[in-house]
């Protein structure tokens, strides 16, 4: 794989974690619907899922292989990002305080860092973990069809915002 390359390869697992890290945002949200968005978050990746099978022309054998290793990797990934969540709003309120505690600051800044590492690790392994099982090809069907599907993603969640702010709803 060429470097060029390579920096597009290392693009799709940071769009993940950007997307993950939405969802863990809205998940912290006080919604009473919130067991509803761990289904809908589930649906979403069982969806991708099955349209990788089809996107990357994988094999049974690399579909069985591949699959657990992905759900494994981002439910991990999902766990860190809601540990990051509140961590990160607990720091907005630390640096908000009128007389801040900077030991305390640098303290919870240094966990942030601790967490996005983990996520970044989790990126990395799934990296690794899919440039050991597919091919080339499959590779940036990859890249292209992670892009595609979040940038989709992205327009529906900008959609079903407008609706919900046309009836009154905001998201």
């Amino acid at each position: 794989m060429t470097k060029k390359n390579a920096g597009s390869f290392r693009l799709v697992p940071a769009i993940l974690a950007l997307a993950a890290f939405c969802a863990s945002f809205a998940a912290a949200a006080p919604f009473p619907q919130a067991r509803n968005r761990e289904r809908i978050r589930e649906n979403l990746l069982t969806l991708r899922l099955l349209r990788m099978t089809q996107a990357w022309d994988l094999t049974e054998e690399q579909s069985a292989k591949i699959f657990p290793v992905i759900n494994r990797i981002e439910k991990e990934k999902l766990d860190v990002l809601k540990r990051l969540g509140p961590e990160i709003e607990e720091l907005r309120a630390a640096v908000q305080a009128s007389a801040p505690d900077e030991a305390d600051i640098i303290a919870r800044a240094g966990r942030i860092r601790e967490l996005r590492d983990m996520v970044r690790g989790k990126d990395d392994e799934l990296e690794a973990f899919l440039e050991a099982n597919l091919t080339p090809i499959q590779r940036a069907k990859y890249l292209v069809f992670s892009v595609d599907f979040y940038r989709g993603l992205g327009q529906v969640l900008k959609r079903a915002r407008r609706q919900g702010q046309a009836e009154g709803r905001g998201f």
